[in-house]
């Protein structure tokens, strides 16, 4: 499942990352750490939340690296 993350960092990726960018890429760890595809019922919040706050937290990696050679 993990495999299927894309690096979205230049220049990996020729344009700025989307935010649907980000959150696919969160998504799938989610999924891969948890071990569900889809969470049942029960789980649904606290699975939507770790996407969230992965999402977010690359987010803030994103913004802040610095590639040598690119204009930031």
């Amino acid at each position: 499942m993990c495999r299927s993350i894309k690096t979205l960092r230049p220049p990996a990726l020729p344009e700025e990352a989307t935010d649907d960018d980000i959150r696919a890429a969160a998504l799938q760890y989610v999924r891969k750490v948890s071990g569900f595809r889809a969470p049942a019922a029960h789980n649904r919040e606290v699975f939507e939340e770790a996407v969230e706050r992965i999402a977010e937290a690359t987010r803030v990696l994103l913004d802040g690296l610095e590639v040598r050679g690119q204009a930031k």
